[in-house]
Order: structure tokens, then C-alpha cells, then sequence
């Protein structure tokens, strides 16, 4: 016989709702660039943030996006590999590997965002008036706790 538990209502705990949803937006979008494109989601990730965040670590999308080093790491010479960025020792910082677009990275990354931008209306549109208390939430638990 298993002891007792207190009583818990996982479908209402918003860290699991939140993960799963998150994870099922993840999955949806990534059916949009994978079969076109090759790109596998950890790729994407590490793609979108080289691209619109300057001077970027592997450490730093590790954080950025919630990946694992191993998984932010793998994904880098994925994209290397194929001719999107370029990996480099940071000069200040001979521990930190610093990433990089190439121009044909730019070029994937200018067909991909119209994609990821529809996805966005697409959300938008499905949420209406709901999207904007939705954003305003998420910045207040995107703060973290100060105390």
C-alpha cells in the first residue's frame, strides 16, 4: 500500500501547465522548419538567439533558453556543420565559445522568421483579446523572485 499523499491538482499547477504547453507550441512550430529546412529544435533555438542577440556564449544561450550545455553545445556544430554559424574562443574568456551567423545562417534565418511571425499572429489571433493579459503575465513570471 502506497502512503498517503497530500491532495494535489496537477492539471491547475501552472509549472506543469506551462511545460506542456510550451512544449506542444515547441513541437508545432518546429513541423513548420524540420521537414523544409532540416532544422531540429534545439537548432532553432540556438539559430534565433545568435541571430538576434549580440556576442553570445554557449553559456549564454544554455541560460537563455533553457537547454542543457550538452544540448546548446550539440546543436552549435550541427548548425556549424551545415554552413550556419561559426564557433570561436572568446578572446577575454578562453572558456566561453562565442557563435556566430554566417551569411548563409542570415539567409535561413530570413526565411524562418516569416514563419515564426505567423505562428505568432496564428496565437495571437486564437487568443484575441486574452493575448495582451497573456504577455503582461508572463513578463510579471518571467521577473522571478526578488525576495
Amino acid at each position: 500500500m502506497s502512503p498517503k499523499l497530500p491532495q494535489f491538482d496537477l492539471d491547475t499547477y501552472l509549472p506543469f501547465r506551462l511545460t506542456v504547453i510550451a512544449g506542444q507550441l515547441s513541437a508545432d512550430l518546429s513541423k513548420h522548419y524540420k521537414t523544409k529546412f532540416g532544422i531540429s529544435m534545439p537548432e532553432w533555438r540556438v539559430l534565433l538567439n545568435v541571430g538576434y542577440c549580440e556576442d553570445l556564449s554557449v553559456r549564454d544561450i544554455e541560460k537563455r533558453v533553457s537547454l542543457e550545455k550538452s544540448k546548446v553545445s550539440r546543436a552549435a556544430s550541427k548548425l556549424q556543420a551545415k554552413g550556419l554559424l561559426i564557433k570561436h574562443v572568446d578572446a577575454h574568456d578562453r572558456r566561453l565559445v562565442k557563435l556566430t551567423l554566417t551569411r548563409d545562417g542570415v539567409r535561413l534565418l530570413n526565411e524562418l522568421i516569416p514563419i515564426a511571425q505567423a505562428f505568432q499572429a496564428d496565437l495571437d489571433a486564437k487568443l484575441g483579446a486574452m493575448a495582451a493579459p497573456l504577455h503582461t503575465a508572463l513578463d510579471v513570471l518571467g521577473e522571478g523572485d526578488d525576495g
